[in-house]
């Protein structure tokens, strides 16, 4: 079943110097086993930032967790407030569409 991680990021850097640092640091998640998309976003009214990670299971997910990459987040964007979120899809209202597992 696909697992999603929604991790919401507070920080005092402009927008600019966090979208930057997210860039450098994408090789390094397309190397996580289990992960087939991420997505970068940004809320310009509160100015976090937030990445949704889709996994191919809870399994993977739970790795990922556990890996010094995860671990790393805070420092890379100068955090002072980290919020993950954990939830198992139940079902997309179109399924011919991404991003769910393949």
């Amino acid at each position: 079943m696909t697992a999603i991680l929604f991790v919401r990021i507070t920080s005092d850097l402009p927008f600019e110097e966090l979208s930057a640092r997210a860039e450098a640091r994408k090789p390094q998640f397309k190397e996580v086993p289990g992960l087939f998309q991420k997505f970068y976003v940004h809320d310009p009214v509160k100015g976090h930032v937030c990445g949704i990670y889709f996994f191919e299971s809870r399994e993977a997910l739970l790795a990922y967790r556990d890996s010094d990459l995860a671990k790393s987040i805070p420092a890379a964007y100068e955090a002072t407030e980290i919020r993950p979120e954990v939830y198992d899809l139940m079902y997309p209202l179109y399924p011919e569409r991404g991003p769910v597992a393949p």
